[in-house]
């Protein structure tokens, strides 16, 4: 069949490449100079900045690829395992390491809080419970088709449904394992993995922590670009068409079945620089673009699922690149410095709809493990802190302020003059974020998690209406961030080769 994904995402690119590998023709149009999504690159100056994501885990989606394709991973796309996950720092003084093993990670706490370290394993056994029993039911599959209720995974897991805590929150879990806020609010940090509120997040999303310590948090040669770069080489080989600059006017349907789609003529001021055939007859259509999107400018003729898209949205992110003229030996690839109120600081996100002053701080410095991300001597700092969606805020007043709270938190915690040291500067606020990403009110993650319902609300793989038209990417089913952006291309290459 002829396939047409809408959107060089990670999810458009890895179904791209899994529907190519199956026999199909697929084209893949994309409306920016770039493929990737937010999974793209950005230069200032001398410094390389991966754009969004930074944090790499689950390979094995990636890995799936290149042994559906016959190429070496290895080859293509070297990573390795992290000793080090995160690197914690309090406004008290304390320093956490978070090692990858286990064992190690809890000794580390059991020193450095009030807590135990078997408190620590058991929670990550308890993390581990809650994977073994969502997997195969909420992450791998729809939620949306009857027959995933009748699957040998969803049997497995209705015995152990009580133990993945769908009826009470993240929060309140956590707050039972541990007693010391610090190691709190690091479990707790984990809901922002979604863009969700730990004290409103049901608690299955304390799976996440069974992802880095079980599976193993991973970085990339290339870095999180990598990625992008690994399946622009899968889509090569397996003869996707990728069409740079070329943008989707209107998915065209007839009799309740995909026909074509429409696109844009590229104009440059007056000239128009491409013209040809601007209606494409295809019998598939994959949308990559943020759902809500996908039906407001490209599906305008069909009824908008208002009781899915209306859900509450997620959190966004306000992000410095910062290039910075010293090396700081103790910082890691990944640093959190967090807030010393937690819960007022996701109650400014979610309720006020602001940035609360004393946010907790991320610092992403990629040079850590790839040294030409950076000059001789210095280092690319990521500094990012969780900012609310789009509602009729004064971005350009809450961004001046943000940026001097965080340089005041990061000299506060790490004893230095940061500003002095910055050479180079880029910013990205929500506007930012949905301008050029195209997600809807700059919501890194669609629909937000903070109701026990919201994986059923959050919009299904494929249109129950028009016959031929998925859904990939991180505004649909099963979530946003990379692994899920991933499991949501193979959900839709399965449902299409089941369809014939």
């Amino acid at each position: 069949m002829k396939v047409a994904v809408i959107g060089a995402g990670l999810g458009g690119l890895a179904v791209a490449v899994r529907l190519a590998r199956a026999g199909h023709s697929v084209d893949v149009y994309e409306a920016n100079p770039y493929a990737g999504g937010k999974a793209t690159v950005y230069e200032v100056g001398e410094f390389r900045f991966d754009a969004g994501p930074s944090l790499f885990t689950m390979p094995q989606y990636i890995e799936d690829l290149f042994t559906l394709c016959d190429k070496d991973i290895q080859e293509h796309f070297p990573y390795h395992k992290l000793n080090h996950i995160c690197n914690y720092y309090f406004e008290d003084g304390t320093e956490i390491i978070a090692y990858a093993n286990p064992n190690e990670f809890a000794a580390e706490i059991e020193n450095k809080t009030t807590d135990k370290a078997s408190g620590v394993l058991k929670f990550l056994q308890k993390s581990k419970k809650i994977y073994a029993v969502t997997k195969g039911l909420f992450l791998e599959k729809s939620l949306h088709k009857i027959s995933t209720y009748f699957s040998k995974a969803a049997f497995k897991g209705y015995a152990h449904l009580h133990q993945i805590d769908a009826l009470t929150t993240m929060g309140k879990v956590v707050d039972k394992y541990f007693k010391d806020s610090r190691t709190q609010r690091l479990f707790k940090r984990y809901a922002t993995y979604n863009g969700s509120n730990p004290y409103q997040a049901p608690a299955t999303l304390n799976i996440i922590p069974h992802l880095e310590y079980g599976i193993g948090a991973y970085f990339p040669k290339n870095g999180i670009h990598g990625i992008t770069q690994a399946l622009l080489y899968l889509c090569e080989k397996t003869g996707v068409k990728i069409h740079l600059n070329t943008k989707v006017e209107r998915i065209v349907h007839k009799g309740g079945s995909i026909k074509a789609i429409s696109l844009l003529p590229l104009a440059v001021g007056n000239e128009i620089l491409k013209t040809g055939n601007l209606k494409q007859e295809t019998d598939i259509v994959v949308s990559n673009c943020d759902v809500y999107f996908t039906y407001k400018h490209l599906l305008a003729d069909v009824a908008f699922p208002a009781k899915v898209l209306n859900q509450p949205r997620s959190s966004s992110a306000l992000i410095f690149y910062w290039g910075i003229d010293k090396q700081f030996p103790k910082l890691d690839l990944h640093n959190i410095l967090f807030s010393e109120d937690y819960k007022k600081e996701f109650d400014y996100l979610f309720n006020e709809k602001s940035l609360y002053a004393d946010s907790t701080v991320y610092i992403n410095i990629t040079s850590k493990y790839k040294p030409d991300d950076a000059p001789q001597g210095c280092e690319n700092w990521f500094v990012m802190i969780n900012a609310p969606h789009i509602e009729g805020q004064n971005w350009d007043e809450l961004v001046a302020t943000a940026r001097l709270n965080i340089i005041d938190k990061i000299n506060r915690v790490l004893k230095t003059d940061i500003e002095k040291y910055i050479v180079a500067e880029k910013t990205l606020d929500p506007r930012g974020i949905e301008s050029v990403t195209q997600s809807y009110l700059g919501s890194l993650y669609g629909t937000s998690s903070n109701n026990r319902m919201a994986a059923f609300y959050r919009h299904p793989n494929f249109s129950k209406k028009i016959k031929g038209l998925y859904f990939v990417g991180g505004s649909v089913h099963p979530g946003g961030g990379i692994p899920l952006v991933l499991s949501s291309a193979k959900i839709v290459a399965d449902m299409v080769g089941n369809a014939r």
